[in-house]
């Protein structure tokens, strides 16, 4: 970038960098180029606010997306002392990362042995969602949308294979969300896992930044005019969370129809 972005940690300078890994150390070597004057897609701060689950839930929330309803505990051990749940729940590592928890608990004895299993994970808890057991994979690069299904992992059999769909076979209004998705966060290159609780109603369960997108006809291709364009610096600049709140809720009922429980620590 003619000498605007000194090399950091052994990393030369270029006119647009690629933010794939999610490590700290990979976020605190963006947000210094970001410093630098350097393009980076996406930003450290809407990377970094897709790591952990619960500023992630609160952000979605308060901007009325239609995200399940997501508590936060230090650790599993009291919630998993406190008796049977009173409906099945979702627990999933804080932190996004390889290898967190993510595991469907029905039980105090499945509460009993997750926890003992994660003694010290920080978890988000969230109501569990009736649904056809798929997960709709969504994701966008740029703007430009590519849809799949996948048999959940919280299905029972397990997580099958995916299957891309055509934009036309979604429910109405759930490309239009995805795109709010990625205005509230501030992603240019980002995933999001979306249920269909009934009627097409959809429930956003994870947002991912910068995902892999494999098997999607012209992913590669977006991708790469989306690097050029960040490189010539014809992409705005944004700052996650600051999207003004607007509706984004599809299908026939109202986000309320979710579990009202606010991202808490607690």
């Amino acid at each position: 970038m003619d000498g605007e972005v000194p090399v950091a940690d052994g990393v030369p300078a270029a006119d647009v960098y690629l933010l794939k890994a999610h490590t700290p150390r990979a976020l605190a070597l963006a947000a210094r180029l970001e410093e630098g004057g350097a393009a980076v897609v996406n930003s450290a701060a809407a990377t970094a606010l897709c790591q952990d689950r619960t500023e992630m839930a609160a952000v979605a929330r308060t901007a009325g997306l239609p995200f399940a309803a997501t508590r936060t505990l230090d650790r599993l051990g009291p919630l998993a002392a406190a008796g049977e749940p009173s409906v099945p729940l979702v627990v999933k590592s804080r932190r996004s990362r390889r290898g967190d928890l993510v595991a469907r608990a029905d039980t105090a004895a499945d509460l009993r042995a997750l926890a003992a299993a994660w003694p010290d994970e920080p978890v988000v808890v969230q109501e569990f969602t009736p649904n056809g057991g798929w997960d709709h994979k969504l994701w966008a690069i740029d703007g430009q949308l590519f849809a799949a299904v996948r048999r959940s992992e919280l299905a029972p059999g397990g997580r099958g294979g995916t299957t891309t769909v055509g934009l036309s076979e979604l429910p109405a209004g759930w490309a239009e969300l995805v795109h709010r998705v990625g205005e509230v966060f501030a992603l240019d290159v980002y995933g999001v896992d979306l249920l269909d609780a009934g009627d097409g109603t959809p429930v956003i369960v994870d947002i991912n930044a910068f995902p892999g997108v494999r098997g999607q006809a012209g992913a590669p291709e977006a991708l790469a005019a989306l690097a050029l364009r960040a490189a010539a610096g014809a992409r705005a600049v944004r700052a996650p969370g600051r999207a003004a709140r607007g509706p984004a809720t599809t299908g026939t009922r109202p986000p309320s129809a979710t579990a009202d429980a606010r991202a808490r620590h607690g």
